[in-house]
């Protein structure tokens, strides 16, 4: 096709990762006509944030992350953040339920699996928090089978690995969830992507997206270039998202959308200490978070997690960061400084000047040795021998950087960016971004198809049988939309990988022998 052939199109998705992969599926179950054609980078989808070896895998729903509880000025517990995150998660969980009775996900164990939600804390006053944030967390119906564990003999049963060694002088705390899931967002994607392909859509791999016109009738010119061949094209479409992880930025900013005006990102990357050594696997199945070194910022956030790959169990422990100015782990040097415009410059500087934090957190990590980052395990995992992990450079994150005032503020978290008109719009940011895209995709059509959202509603509801509807208020619909999609996606069975708990180790219902569930 030569330069000046032009393709149309209904819609264009711009990044083969899940937040495309989850709206090319809705949109085709909502309008099975509409044209929709992929444009993808690299040569196959989920190769960058979505791929299980790029992300922790955690299905976020606020179980076991501290950050999302912080202490209040009082001495109390906030749960307003915690209890968000959760119900976007039932919204995903719902969705998925659906797909896979309704064969869009036809394997059901390759993308997700039952795995416990642990936070972690060490010493009186960081115990004295954790029953604090349970005694907030446990009266409401979404944490209502969470645990408060602070004996000594409960946790080494519970994480035998995690206690081998420990020095339990020290208190230490748990608040433990069950029914947490681990979750290959790249094996999620790739089963959604094939859904979609099977009903028509079109897939450029290999393929880059270099500008996007907005024309006179409001549509869009989108120039796509074959990075193979260099051959170009153009697409023209109605309605563009751009779920590109950490290249939406300058997407965004090439299509000159005013609400993409002041966002900035700044990048960081990632790595894990990872071991699929079994005599460790077997000793520890929970996803386990602890408290962020003092001052360092949320990400940063220390957690030694199973994960379920292929069906091979593995360890991660980290995440250790690193740094690099290219927005995609194959991105490009130029990602930042080009990134950099007169109308982000302030933001950009104001966030320089007052993120010294995270710059010094950032020069910590760099320094860091292979024995440093093994030390650092051992805080979760005191017995930790250094031959048994290697480290695995994991994908890139762009955090937001949005205007505030004369300067700018660094987010962490997902934001999602739209065209006044609806014919554009993208997704900026990380964690807990995946574990809430099909939320944010619902959010993108309410903004951008706001003419034919409403009708859509009966058979949104269909797919998602809360959408509206908190279920935190709602402890009858939850129990309801809670227990069907555990049968469906099968989290009432062992994850694929791991060995069947024994007697010794399985889960039972706590008692006040073993356990500490604090409730004054």
């Amino acid at each position: 096709m030569s330069e000046t052939q032009i393709a149309k199109t209904d819609v264009v998705l711009v990044g083969a990762g899940i937040m495309s992969a989850t709206l090319s599926v809705l949109l085709k179950l909502l309008e099975p006509n509409w044209s929709i054609t992929l444009v993808e980078r690299l040569d196959g989808a989920a190769a960058e944030s979505s791929d299980p070896w790029n992300n922790a895998g955690t299905g976020h729903s606020a179980l076991c992350e501290l950050n999302y509880t912080p202490k209040t000025a009082n001495g109390g517990i906030d749960i307003t953040k915690a209890v968000h995150v959760n119900e976007q998660f039932q919204v995903s969980r719902q969705f998925w339920s659906y797909a896979v009775e309704n064969g869009v996900l036809p394997d059901v164990r390759n993308f997700i699996n039952p795995i416990p939600h642990v936070s972690f804390v060490q010493g009186a006053e960081n115990v004295k928090y954790l029953r604090a944030r349970y005694n907030a967390l446990v009266t409401n119906p979404l944490f209502g089978s969470m645990e408060c564990i602070d004996d000594p003999g409960e946790f080494a049963r519970r994480l035998p690995l995690m206690a081998e060694k420990r020095d339990f002088s020290e208190p230490v705390g748990l608040n433990w969830t069950q029914d947490g899931t681990d979750v290959d967002f790249g094996s999620l994607s790739r089963q959604l992507f094939g859904y979609s392909a099977q009903r028509g859509m079109t897939t450029l791999f290999g393929h880059e997206v270099r500008d996007l016109d907005k024309q006179s009738d409001g549509s869009w010119s989108v120039k796509v270039v074959n990075r193979r061949t260099g051959a170009k094209r153009k697409l023209n479409a109605k309605f563009v998202f751009v779920g590109a992880g950490g290249g939406a930025l300058p997407l965004l900013q090439k299509a000159g959308i005013e609400e993409a005006k002041g966002f900035g990102g700044f990048p960081v990357g990632g790595a894990f200490l990872r071991t699929n050594n079994q005599s460790l696997t077997a000793g520890h199945q929970a996803k386990v978070y602890g408290l962020p070194p003092l001052g360092a910022p949320p990400m940063s956030v220390p957690h030694l997690d199973t994960r379920v790959i292929n069906s091979r169990s593995w360890l991660l422990f980290g995440p250790f960061a690193g740094w690099s100015p290219k927005f995609l782990k194959q991105g490009k040097v130029t990602d930042l400084p080009f990134s950099v415009k007169p109308n982000n410059l302030a933001s950009m500087l104001g966030v320089g000047l007052t993120e010294m934090g995270l710059l010094k957190y950032l020069i910590g990590q760099l320094r860091l040795s292979a024995a440093d980052r093994v030390d650092a395990l051992r805080e979760f995992a005191p017995g930790a021998v250094d031959s048994d992990w290697e480290l695995d450079v994991a994908g890139q994150r762009v955090q937001v950087v949005r205007r505030k005032g004369r300067g700018g503020v660094l987010e962490f978290g997902t934001t999602v960016l739209s065209a006044e008109d609806g014919s554009i719009a993208g997704l900026l940011g990380a964690s807990p971004g995946a574990s809430t895209a099909v939320p944010a995709m619902l959010d993108i059509m309410e903004r951008c198809f706001a003419d034919r959202y409403r009708g859509w509603l009966p058979r949104l509801r269909e797919i998602v049988p809360s959408l509206g509807t908190p279920l935190s208020t709602e402890p009858k619909l939850f129990e309801e939309v809670w227990a069907h999609g555990t049968k469906v996606l099968k989290l009432d069975r062992p994850a694929e990988g791991l060995p069947i708990a024994g007697p010794d180790t399985e889960h039972r219902e706590p008692d006040a022998a073993r356990t500490t569930a604090v409730t004054a």
